[in-house]
């Protein structure tokens, strides 16, 4: 048991460092839902490469949870870095809407100026609370995908953990 749990850890770790990485990269992390998917999936890919039991989707949802965990927390840490990159495409963005759609709500452009720019430790804190939630859901979808997709299937003449119930024939003679 300790093994499958060492196992779950380490493919929870490697995807989720994966997707964590390629959801922080501006541009690449358009498919920011798609990576943390894909991530569940490659840890369930590892964990059943690493096992030797059948897998349940169970299995698959708790190593996606782990996943998106992990990403969330990789890719806050590379967000870091590209914050100015991304407060200059928002402005950028906004000022082209503003050209096509008129005006922007009020108080939107001192948002931009002075409060989008900073980074407080609490607003990073609720932001890697919150993407935890949400990765960590969809890295638990993207782990039951993958068990079902990789995972050693059970041998048809297996019955562990299988009750065997009596047909009722229909003969009973009340």
């Amino acid at each position: 048991m300790d093994n499958q749990k060492s196992a779950m850890f380490s493919s929870a770790l490697i995807a989720g460092a994966v997707a964590g990485v390629l959801s922080g990269i501006p541009f690449v992390n358009c498919l920011c839902c798609l990576w943390i998917i894909g991530g569940g999936m490659l840890a369930a890919y590892l964990l059943a490469k690493n096992t030797p039991i059948v897998l349940s989707a169970g299995d698959g949802a708790i190593v996606g949870v782990f996943t998106g965990i992990v990403a969330a927390v990789v890719r806050a840490l590379v967000n870091i870095p590209f914050h100015s990159f991304n407060v200059e495409f928002l402005k950028k963005m906004a000022e082209g809407l503003a050209d096509y759609g008129g005006e922007m709500p009020p108080g939107f452009e001192s948002f931009l100026e002075g409060g989008a720019a900073q980074i407080t430790v609490a607003g990073f804190f609720i932001g890697l609370m919150v993407s935890a939630v949400i990765l960590s859901g969809l890295g638990a979808l993207g782990g039951i995908i993958g068990v079902s997709l990789f995972g050693k299937k059970p041998k048809p003449g297996k019955t562990e953990g299988v009750i065997d119930v009596p047909k009722d024939t229909g003969d009973s003679q009340s």
